[in-house]
């Protein structure tokens, strides 16, 4: 909770002690307004935020920001000369700034400034939410810490995420997305990360961000932020992460699979769907964990809590406790379909590393494997070459491939160089075209992997599929 004179005093630079409203959050979206919220009128061609204030003061919202009046509510406008002695308007009202979204972030920044709360920061190509995820249960052993909810990672999301911190917060971890130059640096401007972590770099955005040398320049971004006194947990398994200890004044702590990391994990054992069992190393001590994560992947996902957990001074108690709570698993969710068959639905998003890391679950996996994959999108340059590495990885381990999309005809082709017989494999231009085919030919007994980018709305052939509860 925060106040309007800490809102007035951000974008105004005095503070006005008659501005004694209290407000519980900020949000962009009139249906998710809670009661004494702000609401930020966003202004778009499609949707202009403008239009739906009046729908947010009903639902309980205090305040709005915006840039132009909205007829029939009071309007503070800071453009103007403000009252003196200073009242505001009974609430609701709007207040009016230039530019709504700036003035978000300024607010939001002047809140953080204002908080003695330590910050971890999470970048990478693959596993941000996941390692927000598991960071947050490990923490909250100890601290009252918050996380950024959903995927807020942008200059719109990370804001609204800080404004949700009170004085009585300890931690928060806060994920980061990265799609251009200069917006992971903008975001840790606002955030100031004590703590970073960087899962990988891959090849996601590669479309936008131009190539793998920018994406991990731009994932940099975060260690090189970090004051003198933080820590920079890297992956040491990844040359690109690895190689960014040059490039920060915080103590670097390693973790990976690799003896030379500070942290790391040997004796691996995928378990399926129960999980993975594996040993933990650190300074001479060696811990054997059984983890309700899926996926021999997932272990770099509980090194890097644990690591956290290690830098912010927890016991090994309070980290394993949290690693092994299980309330948050991978997006991946297991369901039946109406003949019986296990589905694998993994079909949030896609990249060549995370559908790698999939198909390694699947091949953990009892029963006739079967890879249900959809293009993977905005890879750029590394288009072909990423479906190619799939295609492959397919054709070692899967009994049938159903492909989907234009771009997953090189996964079919790489598949068939890869020695996967031509009648083990269809492909179809979208996903409901698929749905009918899949329904005669999944039997009980069964596995598949249903993955794919979110555009290409594999979502629907689990949905089509799912056995009726």
């Amino acid at each position: 909770m925060f106040f309007l004179a800490d809102v007035m005093e951000a974008l105004t630079g005095s503070r006005f002690e008659g501005a004694s409203l209290a407000i519980s959050e900020a949000t962009i979206d009139s249906r998710q307004v809670i009661p004494a919220a702000m609401f930020v009128a966003l202004p778009g061609e499609r949707v202009d935020g403008h239009n739906y204030v009046g729908e947010a003061f009903k639902q309980g919202a205090s305040l709005a920001l915006v840039e132009r009046p909205v007829e029939g509510y009071p309007i503070l406008d800071l453009s103007q000369p403000l009252p003196t002695p200073f009242k505001a308007p009974a609430a609701p009202f709007c207040l009016k700034v230039e530019d709504t979204v700036k003035a978000l972030q300024t607010i939001a920044a002047f809140w953080r400034s204002q908080l003695k709360v330590r910050t971890i920061g999470i970048t990478g190509s693959v596993g941000k939410s996941t390692t927000k995820e598991l960071v947050f249960d490990v923490l909250s052993q100890r601290y009252r810490t918050l996380k950024s909810p959903g995927n807020m990672n942008n200059e719109i999301g990370l804001p609204l995420a800080l404004l949700r911190l009170g004085r009585g917060h300890q931690r928060a971890v806060l994920e980061m997305g990265f799609y251009v130059p200069g917006e992971i640096a903008f975001l840790c401007s606002l955030a100031k990360p004590q703590v970073g972590v960087i899962t990988n770099v891959g090849t996601v955005h590669a479309e936008r961000a131009g190539s793998q040398e920018a994406i991990a320049r731009g994932k940099a971004e975060l260690v090189q932020a970090l004051p003198d006194d933080g820590v920079a947990i890297l992956n040491f398994d990844d040359p690109w992460v690895r190689d960014m200890n040059q490039q920060t004044r915080a103590r670097v702590f390693y973790y990976g699979l690799n003896p030379k990391a500070d942290l790391w994990a040997d004796h691996i054992e995928g378990l399926g769907l129960d999980g993975i069992k594996f040993q933990l190393h650190y300074q001479g001590e060696v811990l054997h964990l059984h983890a309700p994560l899926i996926g021999r992947h997932s272990v770099h996902t509980i090194l890097r809590a644990a690591a956290v957990g290690l830098v912010e001074n927890l016991t090994w108690q309070d980290i394993i406790s949290g690693l092994l709570q299980g309330r948050n698993q991978l997006r991946l969710v297991a369901v039946h379909t109406q003949s019986g068959a296990l589905l694998l639905d993994d079909t949030y998003n896609a990249s060549p590393e995370s559908t790698l890391a999939a198909l390694n679950l699947l091949s953990e996996l009892g029963g006739r494997k079967v890879a249900i994959l959809g293009d993977m999108l905005e890879l750029g340059p590394y288009e072909k070459q990423g479906h190619h590495m799939v295609g492959v990885r397919v054709a070692e381990i899967c009994d049938a491939l159903i492909a989907v999309g234009p771009r997953s005809r090189t996964t079919v082709q790489a598949a068939e160089q890869a020695g996967m017989p031509e009648k083990a494999i269809t492909w179809f231009e979208t996903a409901p075209d698929a749905v009918d085919f899949l329904r005669e030919q999944l039997k009980n007994g069964d596995t598949a992997l249903v993955k794919g980018s979110l555009g290409m709305g594999m979502a629907r052939i689990v949905t089509a599929l799912e056995k009726e509860s």
